[in-house]
C-alpha cells in the first residue's frame, strides 16, 4: 500500500516514500536529487525501495523534465500522476485567470497550507511563501479562494543579475547584517531584504482585503534561511508541498 510523492522543482527532484496516501504521514524514505542526476534514480536511491502501489507528483520543470523521471519509475509497475491545477481542489478555488496555467508547486502547497489550518480548526486567511529557485507568494482568504500571488527572483537569480549587469560584483556570498559595510554582505542582505519585504506587503495587503491578519507559512529549498530575518510572524513547513501531495492523494483516493 505504499505510495510517492514526487516534488519536480526547477533545481531538484525531491521525492518521499509513505505507509500510505495519509496527511501526516512520517515518510519511510526520503531524499532529493539535483534534476542533472535524476536519470540516475532507478539505479541510486530508488534501487532497494519496496516499490509504490500509487504515486502522485507535481513538476514546474517541464515535459521533458517529466518524462525522465517516468523512465526512472518504469522500475516499478506504477502509474505515473501528475498533479495539474484545476478550478477547485481539496476546498480550494482556484482564483487565477487560466487555472491549468498556475504552477502545479504553487497549487499543491496553498492546498496543503488551507488543509494544514482547517486540521488545527484555524479560521484565519493566509499567506503561502515558497523560497527557491524562484520566489512565490500566496494569497488564501479564509474562506479557501486562492486569490493570486506574486513570483519574483530568488537570491542565486538576483545575484546573477546583478553580477551580469553590473562591473565589479563578482564577489563571494555575505552574510545578513541590519547596515552592510562590505559589497558581500550588501548583496546577501539586499536581496533577502527584498524578499522579507515583498512578503510582508502581501500579509498586509491580505489583512486589508479581509480584515484578518493571516497565517504565514514559509517553505521551499532556501525558506530556513529567509525566517530568521522576517519582520512578521511566519512557520516553517518544510515538507509543506510534499503534505499537500498526501491532502490530494487521499482525497483521490490513491
Amino acid at each position: 500500500m505504499t505510495f510517492m510523492a514526487i516534488d519536480v522543482g526547477n533545481t531538484r527532484l525531491k521525492w518521499a516514500l509513505y505507509a500510505s496516501a495519509t496527511p501526516g504521514a512520517t515518510p519511510l524514505a526520503q531524499g532529493a536529487q539535483f534534476l542533472e542526476h535524476i536519470d540516475q534514480l532507478a539505479e541510486t536511491d530508488w534501487a532497494d525501495l519496496p516499490a509504490p502501489r500509487t504515486m502522485l507528483g507535481c513538476v514546474v520543470a517541464g515535459t521533458a523534465v517529466m518524462r525522465r523521471v517516468e523512465e526512472q519509475l518504469d522500475i516499478w509497475d506504477v502509474a505515473p500522476q501528475w498533479v495539474v491545477p484545476s478550478e477547485s481542489e481539496g476546498g480550494v478555488v482556484n482564483g487565477y485567470d487560466h487555472p491549468p496555467r498556475l504552477g502545479a508547486d504553487r497549487w499543491v502547497a496553498v492546498i496543503g497550507a488551507y488543509r494544514r489550518l482547517l486540521a488545527r480548526g484555524d479560521t484565519r486567511p493566509c499567506v503561502v511563501v515558497m523560497v527557491g529557485t524562484a520566489v512565490t507568494v500566496e494569497a488564501l482568504d479564509a474562506s479557501g479562494r486562492f486569490l493570486g500571488g506574486i513570483i519574483m527572483p530568488g537570491h542565486g537569480i538576483m545575484l546573477r543579475a546583478l553580477e551580469s549587469g553590473t562591473a565589479g560584483l563578482h564577489v563571494p556570498t555575505g552574510d545578513v547584517v541590519a547596515f552592510p559595510t562590505n559589497t558581500s554582505d550588501a548583496l546577501t542582505s539586499g536581496g533577502t531584504f527584498a524578499i522579507a519585504g515583498a512578503v510582508a506587503h502581501m500579509v498586509q495587503q491580505l489583512k486589508n482585503h479581509t480584515g484578518v491578519a493571516p497565517a504565514c507559512f514559509m517553505t521551499g529549498g532556501a525558506g530556513w534561511k529567509m525566517v530568521p530575518s522576517m519582520s512578521i510572524e511566519v512557520e516553517l513547513v518544510e515538507s509543506l508541498v510534499m503534505d499537500g501531495l498526501l491532502e490530494i492523494a487521499q482525497l483521490r483516493g490513491l
